[in-house]
Order: structure tokens, then sequence, then C-alpha cells
């Protein structure tokens, strides 16, 4: 045997050797990264915030859409019986925080109305809304009562209902 058969031997051994070692730990490493990912999503999921309960499971990009059923009314009553008269329902990405006890929803409209009067920030609103600065796409704040305070004059006003009256010529 030759110098160079021999090292076309041993080369051909160590490659397959590299090779069948690098099949084996990606393999290992993949399922790792996903065990990794899998466990940051979860524990991201949950966040710092204590929400109600949801019934489950939710779907990744659905949400709890697929636990609706029509009349909705009578789904949201057998969710409030299971859950209790708070609890919490994704739809798509977005969370909804359903309140069913009259009790409960005095309690947020009288004690808790400022935290609870915001909308959701839509992509869409910050385009079509002028960047959030419309009275339907703005936060609540000092400009949304300004914005409602004005249209509410422009609205109730005397002169309204002339400049908008029909004049038949």
């Amino acid at each position: 045997m030759t110098k160079l058969e021999i090292r076309t031997k041993i080369s051909a051994q160590f490659t397959g050797a590299v090779v069948k070692l690098s099949m084996e730990t990606s393999w290992l490493y993949g399922l790792l990264s996903l065990f990794v990912l899998a466990l940051a999503f979860k524990f991201s999921s949950q966040g710092k915030r204590k929400l109600p309960p949801s019934p489950a499971p939710a779907l990744p990009l659905l949400g709890h859409l697929h636990h609706l059923k029509l009349p909705l009314h009578l789904t949201y009553h057998n969710l409030s019986q299971k859950l209790g008269p708070i609890f919490s329902l994704r739809f798509g990405t977005r969370l909804m925080v359903v309140v069913s006890s009259p009790a409960i929803v005095e309690e947020c409209f009288t004690k808790n109305d400022i935290v609870l009067a915001n909308r959701p920030p839509f992509i869409i609103a910050k385009y079509i809304g002028y960047n959030y600065t419309s009275l339907v796409a703005s936060p609540y704040g000092e400009y949304w009562r300004n914005l409602r305070r004005l249209t509410t004059i422009e609205i109730f006003s005397h002169s309204s209902p002339q400049q908008v009256s029909v004049h038949q010529t």
C-alpha cells in the first residue's frame, strides 16, 4: 500500500466518522433547541401577569375561537358557569377578559373606569386614524377628552341642524 492510499483510507474513515458524528449531533442540537424554544414560549406566554382562568386549549394562531358557537351569549354563559364570573379568552393574538357578573361589571365601570377605558392599539388605526389622532383611534387621555368635547359641541350645537338640512330649490 502506498502512502497516498493509506492517507485516502484514513481520510475516508475520519471523514465518515465526522459526518456521522455531525448528523447525530445535529439531531441532538435540533431537539435540544426545540425543547428550549418550547420552554421559552411557555414561560413567555404566561408572562408576569396574573390572568383569569381560560378554557384549554388555545390554538397558536386562532386562540379560543374554536370554542365559540352560536348563539354567543349562551357560549359565554356556559364558559362562565365552568370558569367563574371573570375569564379570559384569546381571539387570535388578542387577549380579551370577559366579565359576566353584574356586580363586577359595576365595579369595572365605577372604580376602575380610567384603567379600563383604553383601547388596544391596532396597527390599522395608526395609518387610517392619522397616527392615533382621530377620536376613534386615540388612546384615553387629555387629547381624547378634548376631541370628545369638541365633537359633542359640534354635534349638539344649535347651528348644526341648519348646516346639514336639505333645501329644496
